[in-house]
């Protein structure tokens, strides 16, 4: 891979893909998709890492020591049953130990993302129904639990599970694209509202873990299918 795309943090040795920006059509281009992923809108975003992988297990206890997870027979689980407030709280001690700047990505970030850099992928990594089984963990596959990370398929720009495994929580909001400004970046600093959660899981089935899908979950909720990954500035 050349020179300085990709950053590996050193406490937690989570590996950082570099994500060039750019513009793209956000939203479902299917004309198949829910209504709050309409309408498509264009969206511009700067470059950013973003986690090769969701947070693991073993990554997350380096920094938080108790592990809340549901499925716990592998290090390299991801974590889940976290709410948007634990995953914040990962966020800043991450930050204060190692001075860096990671946060959680927004929805056009983690789109963008998924989408191989805005391309025309309902999945992440394809856009065949006939070849999810080899990018997702979803109902079909998973025996009804999580699974280790990076074992399917990434996507073009290297990332694992982002369809599947589990959903991933985002900084931003929740709104209909048609009443909400997308930006890169949130300044909102409130602290109980309704979140925007991305990917789909190990539970749900393949609709649902489209890269345009949007869940809306209060920043309390937490379940054995919800983790995250992080994002951080170039």
């Amino acid at each position: 891979m050349p020179k300085n795309t990709l950053f590996i943090e050193t406490v937690t040795e989570m590996e950082f893909i570099l994500v060039k920006g750019g513009s793209f059509e956000m939203g479902d281009f299917t004309g198949n998709g829910f209504d709050n992923e309409h309408p498509t809108h264009s969206v511009q975003t700067k470059d950013f890492f973003i986690g090769k992988y969701p947070v693991t297990q073993e990554q997350w206890m380096k920094i938080m020591e108790i592990n809340p997870s549901f499925f716990q027979n592998n290090k390299n689980l991801p974590v889940e049953s976290i709410t948007f407030h634990n995953a914040m709280d990962f966020v800043a001690r991450l930050n204060n130990i190692t001075n860096e700047t990671f946060r959680l990505p927004t929805e056009a970030e983690w789109e963008y993302a998924a989408r191989s850099g805005g391309e025309k992928e309902i999945w992440a990594g394809t856009s065949d129904p006939a070849a999810l089984n080899e990018y997702a963990w979803y109902d079909e596959n998973s025996s009804a639990r999580t699974q280790p990370v990076g074992l399917k398929k990434p996507n073009s720009l290297g990332m694992h599970d982002m369809s599947g495994n589990v959903c991933e929580w985002t900084t931003d909001i929740y709104n209909y694209y048609e009443n909400k400004k997308m930006n890169t970046t949130s300044n909102d600093k409130s602290a109980n509202n309704e979140r925007v959660i991305r990917g789909g899981s190990w539970y749900n089935y393949a609709l649902l873990l489209r890269c345009s899908d949007r869940s809306i979950y209060s920043s309390d909720y937490k379940d054995n299918y919800v983790g995250f990954r992080l994002v951080k500035s170039p």
